[in-house]
């Protein structure tokens, strides 16, 4: 078969392979303005660093000088975060446009692969903010799921074929199913890693720094939540190539920016149907440890009974988080919880509604975190999803329409406001206000 440019690109991941195991791969001391990895603890200049964090998936989209961009909102919303002291976003850094009826657009690379500049450069403004602000970003690099094209649509360029998810002629678990088929897939998987390889080899316009080499990327994540399939069957079959994807990648990633961190994104055992084994083996070639927690979403709390379910939801999160403890502490690498959501009182969506139950959801995340730093456990931080900021929503009926630039931690296909944080949220702000203090004390 003919080399084309996207073979050789995954053909370097595998000869980089050698790199990956165990961690960095080796290389000159790195700057003490790196985040580094030092056995269960994420370091940076000598001392710990507590990742008190959020989600800000949509930073790039605000940072383009475009009409969907919106570059004076976003220096606004990286100075409240910044007043609060949060010290790492965790932002997407890929989207994939493509026929899937929930992805955002525009996406980094448009339906027939050609890319957004506008897009990447205001990734670079992004970053180039949160550097100003002492802050680091974790760059997520594509998406299991639809709302970014993600996985999927890599894998429609590649076949013709694709599944909507929530399509009633396709129930769960086919949508996770197909979308595992990714990571056997030779073609999709090339056209993934170019994608990597074109960030890996950018040069910020903004601040002439090769991203490579900016201090300000804490980690490469190699997707949003990826799951090696829905069903137990599609799980088993799709789990050689998955760690090996994983593992591959990851190799790529060292040798192009060996100073910086690598993530995996994944949820936890929630994404291996409770294999323990599985998340550990895909962490192998990783950095960090990462566990998403929602309790709405998977069924362990009932929107319209919070009262009622979150004391059963409490003693689930707890056991969630316990879990993923005793997996981190097996590996030898930190924990981070970087994604955890709640809904408001009732699953309201307006910022009016209460919180008294998210605030007592965050506080138990907050306080798992919080006795680890001061018992020297692994969990190295957290970041909640997710910060809507001053954003609200121009409809009735809380849905984000195509032409809307009033973007929300709540993604596009999401009802506006059903997991954000928003300015106006006094009691979420002291919530997160009181924990951050902590990390410093």
């Amino acid at each position: 078969m003919k080399l084309t440019r996207r073979e050789t690109l995954a053909g370097s991941a595998a000869g980089a392979l050698a790199l990956a195991a165990g961690g960095h791969a080796a290389s000159a001391a790195p700057s003490p303005d790196f985040v580094t990895r030092e056995g269960t603890k994420l370091m940076r200049g000598g001392k710990p660093y507590r990742i008190t964090g959020a989600n800000l998936w949509y930073a790039a989209w605000l940072g383009a000088d475009t009409d969907y961009g919106d570059r004076a909102r976003l220096v606004r919303e990286l100075d409240r975060l910044a007043a609060l002291g949060i010290n790492n976003l965790r932002i997407m850094a890929a989207a994939e446009e493509g026929p899937l009826k929930n992805s955002i657009k525009p996406g980094f690379t448009r339906a027939d692969g050609s890319i957004d500049a506008a897009l990447l450069a205001g990734l670079d403004f992004a970053l180039a903010e949160i550097a100003k602000r002492g802050m680091t970003a974790v760059l997520v690099l594509s998406n299991f799921w639809e709302w970014s094209g993600g996985l999927q649509t890599l894998l429609h360029r590649s076949t013709g074929r694709y599944i909507d998810m929530g399509d009633p002629a396709h129930p769960w678990p086919a949508f996770a199913d197909a979308t595992a088929a990714f990571y056997a897939n030779r073609s999709a998987v090339a056209r993934y890693r170019e994608h990597v390889a074109r960030l890996l080899g950018r040069r910020n316009t903004v601040t002439g720094l090769a991203y490579a080499e900016d201090p300000a990327i804490m980690a490469w994540q190699l997707a949003n939540e990826p799951r090696p399939g829905g069903s137990d069957a599609a799980i088993a079959a799709n789990r050689a190539a998955y760690c090996a994807w994983a593992a591959d990648t990851a190799a790529l990633i060292r040798a192009g920016a060996p100073q910086h961190l690598v993530s995996l994104g994944q949820e936890g055992t929630m994404a291996t149907n409770g294999d323990a084994s599985l998340v550990a083996e895909a962490h192998a070639a990783i950095d960090y440890v990462t566990a998403h927690i929602w309790p709405l979403n998977w069924s362990w709390v009932k929107g319209d009974d919070l009262a009622g379910t979150w004391p059963e939801g409490r003693r689930k999160v707890e056991a969630y988080i316990a879990d993923h403890v005793r997996i981190a502490d097996n590996l030898g690498k930190p924990l981070v919880i970087e994604e955890f959501g709640f809904p408001r009182d009732g699953e309201a969506y307006a910022p009016s509604a209460g919180t008294h139950f998210r605030e007592d959801y965050y506080r138990l995340i907050y306080g798992a975190v919080e006795a680890s730093w001061a018992n020297g456990g692994v969990i190295a931080g957290s970041n909640f999803w997710a910060w809507n900021g001053e954003a609200r929503t121009a409809h009735p009926d809380f849905r984000f329409r195509d032409g809307d630039r009033a973007y929300m931690g709540d993604p596009p296909h999401e009802p506006q406001g059903w997991y954000g944080v928003f300015d106006s949220d006094a009691g979420m702000l002291d919530v997160i206000r009181t924990h951050i203090a902590r990390a410093t004390a």
